[in-house]
């Protein structure tokens, strides 16, 4: 969707005339002299200014309440809408190390960062040989752990699992696990994760329960039902498998709004926050950060949220204290520029969060 900005020739930055593909290409006339050339914007383009000419909104650093680590973006499966392309053989994110994970860390102790929690993400965090190790140390550290995983395989190896049970048995609640179950039927569920992979993850959730683990699930909203339906089907199955889930609880059932890049989807101006009654201070970014490895470099970096792990536009610094003062480009002092179209479609839209 194009807006081809025809411009002045008395150089003043008037427009002759803005012809305008969602409007059937019809040529609105402003105000203006001789137009002597064609500017094309594209939706998203300007980190400043949206398509129509408006003032970007953005969300500023509030409190970081979460850190998201992303462990690397291997994984056991391919899923048909993976918003970050994680598989078998994607290592485009590198298996972080938890010697990298502690310094982060202790830079967030001992800059009084009064962060919470720590969440870990990737791929399939327990394919990370070092995963272990990094939820010790975090947790050794006084924070609260949210792990991502699909349950399977990677996590139900008995070296694992006994890990697991250990770090269970010194910290209990302040580990929690949510498992990514993307609908309560198998049919459904596997046919966006593959066939077998019902089972699998259904096993992994019932030892999970089993040995008292505090569990959550994570669903889709793709399917096009009523949410009230979809929280109902969960729990006919959270009540025939008796895991201790509330799955009326957003916190313990979080449905997601499902992350296909093919739709579009509109910008988000300063004038939205009225329009829509929604406020920067809600968004991700303003209580949390994710840290990545690139392949290849030597160093994890700080990105604004979960979301965008593949923008270098949206790179922050090695540290939390340059990614606070990030100037320019998609950052003004720290604040992020809602320039991507997940930040109107999952957050502002959407209304999703991932802690």
């Amino acid at each position: 969707m194009l807006r081809l900005r025809l411009k002045a020739k008395d150089g003043g930055g008037g427009l002759a005339g803005v012809i305008d593909t969602e409007r059937g290409g019809a040529l609105t006339v402003e105000p203006s002299s001789r137009a002597v050339g064609v500017e094309v914007r594209a939706k998203f383009d300007d980190p400043d200014v949206t398509q129509t000419g408006e003032r970007r909104a953005s969300g500023a650093l509030e409190r970081l309440e979460t850190v998201w680590f992303n462990t690397g973006t291997l994984c056991n499966i391919t899923c048909q809408n993976c918003y970050i392309e994680s598989s078998p053989s994607n290592d485009r994110l590198a298996y972080i190390a938890a010697a990298e994970v502690t310094s982060l860390l202790d830079e967030l102790l001992r800059d009084g960062y009064d962060t919470r929690e720590i969440g870990f993400t990737g791929g399939e965090p327990f394919m990370n040989p070092e995963f272990i190790a990094m939820l010790g140390a975090t947790l050794e550290r006084g924070f609260d752990v949210l792990v991502l995983t699909n349950a399977m395989q990677p996590m139900q190896r008995t070296p694992i699992k006994r890990g697991l049970i250990a770090l269970k048995e010194r910290h209990g609640a302040r580990l929690r696990l949510r498992v990514s179950l993307d609908h309560f039927t198998p049919e459904l569920h596997e046919a966006e994760r593959g066939q077998r992979s019902w089972s699998k993850a259904i096993a992994g959730l019932d030892w999970l329960n089993d040995n008292g683990f505090e569990i959550a699930i994570a669903g889709r909203t793709c399917w096009d039902e009523p949410e009230g339906e979809e929280r109902n089907g969960y729990a006919a199955l959270i009540t025939s498998r008796g895991w201790r889930i509330d799955p009326f609880n957003p916190k313990q059932l979080m449905l997601l709004p499902e992350m296909d890049g093919s739709h579009d989807v509109p910008e988000i101006t300063t004038r939205c926050w009225t329009i829509l009654d929604k406020r920067p201070q809600d968004l991700m970014c303003a209580t949390s950060r994710m840290v990545v490895k690139r392949k290849g470099a030597a160093r994890p970096v700080v990105l604004p949220c979960t979301l965008l792990p593949y923008e270098p536009a949206f790179e922050m610094g090695v540290t939390f204290a340059e990614a606070g003062a990030k100037d320019g480009g998609m950052f003004a002092n720290g604040a992020v520029k809602l320039c991507h179209p997940h930040c109107a479609k999952f957050c502002v839209l959407g209304g999703g969060s991932c802690s």
